[in-house]
């Protein structure tokens, strides 16, 4: 008997650490690390149309109808107007920034966006961060410093050095500007409407980007010498926008706008892939040590969740964070006036 029990005992751990594997490692964490790669894919198909073609396009979230478009429109429409001017100014400053500043730059300071996302949804969504997603945030990094040491030992440090400043200004604004984007998209696709974000900003978006694109890229445009293949070139580019932008609400509303940047990390990676096919870049062990870094990291983040901090309205009494449940509070106190009632009596 006794040597049953001790056998039990040794035992019990081992199925105490198999079950919180299969606690953390769940089907859900499967889709979100599967749907963060299709985002990266997609801004893979951009880059790689982009770098392929001698244009530059501007392009915008698709336009969705609503049926309450018009109460929107006249309660919310300056908010979506920001949200869509921050979105495209995002996109118009970090492609500006390959301008003055290099590849390298543009990768490491590009992670910007990670913080300003974190802190903003710590500050707006009341996200709460757990050490762990700190470690995994650490580990994502590291991965993309693997990336950029490969492209360095490899030579492809690309790009213009004629305002490194201002490239690497323009880059740290876009990473605001994207972070910012994204947690209000985070905000809104979980409390408002998938569809209603992107007929709004979508709508504004375009607006914004056709005005801007006349006023200031009008000369480019009218330079272009068009052919199938950079007509091709743009259907792709376009193509693989209109996806991601239609798709990233989807993984946002499911996961976090943090979860969704980290994902993206590895997009260059999967650029750097089809760039050793279609542009002969040099390959590096680095780089597939790089993404396995980054998805041990994104894995590690999205294993545990994020809470959110409680609402202020607790039960005297009660441990801060117990939330008063209406219903349970009206039962209580119809209690507690009867048994006055009794006493009275």
């Amino acid at each position: 008997m006794a040597a049953a029990a001790r056998q039990g005992e040794t035992s019990r751990p081992h199925m105490d650490l198999r079950g919180r594997i299969a606690e953390l490692f769940t089907w859900q964490l499967a889709k979100t690390l599967a749907m963060g790669q299709g985002l990266a894919v997609l801004v893979c198909g951009t880059a790689v149309a982009s770098q392929a073609s001698s244009t530059t396009c501007s392009s915008a979230p698709p336009t969705f109808p609503c049926c309450s478009a018009d109460q929107i429109v006249r309660s919310r429409w300056f908010k979506y107007f920001l949200l869509g001017l921050v979105d495209v100014e995002a996109n118009y400053a970090v492609v500006r920034a390959y301008q003055y500043t290099t590849l390298t730059s543009v990768q490491l300071l590009d992670c910007f966006v990670i913080p300003v996302v974190m802190v903003l949804s710590y500050w707006v969504l009341k996200t709460r961060y757990r050490p762990v997603h700190y470690v995994a945030v650490c580990i994502c990094l590291l991965g993309v410093g693997a990336m950029v040491g490969a492209d360095l030992l490899a030579g492809r440090d690309q790009g213009s050095t004629a305002n490194l400043l201002l490239g690497d200004g323009l880059v740290l604004l876009s990473a605001t500007l994207y972070g910012v984007s994204n947690v209000c998209q985070e905000y809104t696709v979980k409390k408002h409407s998938r569809v209603e974000f992107l007929g709004m900003v979508g709508l504004f978006g375009t607006a914004i980007s056709s005005v801007q694109m006349i006023i200031l890229e009008r000369h480019q445009l009218a330079a272009i010498r068009w052919s199938w293949q950079v007509a091709l070139l743009l259907a792709v580019f376009a193509s693989c926008m209109f996806a991601l932008y239609s798709f990233m609400p989807v993984v946002m509303k499911k996961s976090s706008a943090t979860a969704v940047n980290l994902s993206m990390l590895t997009s260059d990676l999967f650029s750097l892939f089809c760039g050793i096919f279609l542009f002969h870049y040099s390959f590096s062990a680095l780089y597939l040590v790089s993404l396995v870094v980054i998805l041990i990291g994104f894995t590690t983040f999205n294993a545990v969740p994020t809470p959110t901090s409680p609402e202020p309205t607790c039960q005297a009494g009660r441990n801060a964070n117990t939330v008063v449940n209406p219903a349970k509070q009206e039962e209580e106190q119809k209690r507690s006036t009867d048994v006055i009632l009794c006493t009275k009596m």
